[in-house]
């Protein structure tokens, strides 16, 4: 298969989807991405190999075209999961999704392999944080999941007015400024009409806001 430059500006996008997955799964998981135009070396990015003994430049699988084949054939066209197992015996639970390119055509598979023989014990240690984290957590604030943006700006408003009344250290006469320079620091006003929903909370003119916002983006 020859791609065009979009195909290949395409497959060059999952490269970091394959480190942020492997990361995400952690080490008991192996995350490949396969391009179509070279069986030979089709695979072009993989983590946590070890798995599988493979690395870049590493040949298509015959279960890899057998699944691209069955996607092709399916109804929904996207991914199939299966079970294997490894060339040193290790059972494992696989997925193989398609990507798709320009007009239509698949060019590519992003496969991720977990290994079922993992330990319970190290396979859920991943989940967890570790004890740097749980310090990191506690001192954040909890991910706001919001339906809209005004309210994902608002609910970030009233963790940070919480925030800046709790702390000695900020004067009253320095409080919207305080407020504003966190929420500029957590990038809340780079969503659209944000300065607005922060004056009219704040009972300040918007003038005011886009004035710290200035000095702090110098």
């Amino acid at each position: 298969m020859v791609l065009s430059d979009i195909d290949k500006q395409i497959l060059e996008s999952y490269k970091t989807m394959v480190d942020g997955l492997a990361n995400y799964l952690g080490p008991s998981s192996e995350v490949v991405l396969h391009s179509l135009e070279d069986y030979n070396r089709s695979v072009v990015k993989i983590a946590n190999g070890h798995h599988t003994g493979r690395k870049i430049g590493a040949p298509i699988t015959d279960i890899a075209l057998k699944m691209l084949s069955e996607i092709k054939n399916s109804d929904d066209k996207i991914c199939k999961t299966y079970y294997t197992r490894s060339k040193t015996g290790n059972s494992l639970k696989s997925n193989t999704t398609a990507i798709y390119g320009e007009n239509g055509r698949i060019i590519g598979l992003l496969c991720m392999n977990l290994n079922l023989d993992t330990s319970f014990g190290e396979f859920i240690k991943s989940f967890f944080p570790s004890k740097d984290q749980n310090m990191q957590n506690n001192n954040e604030n909890n991910e706001i999941f919001a339906n809209s943006t005004s309210e994902l700006v608002l609910s970030a408003l009233d963790n940070i007015v919480t925030e800046v009344n709790n702390d000695s250290f900020v004067s009253s006469i320095n409080k919207n400024k305080e407020i504003i320079k966190r929420l500029y620091d957590k990038g809340i006003f780079n969503i659209k009409d944000s300065p607005n929903l922060v004056a009219d909370y704040l009972k300040i003119s918007k003038n005011t806001v886009y004035l710290h916002l200035r000095n702090y983006s110098k």
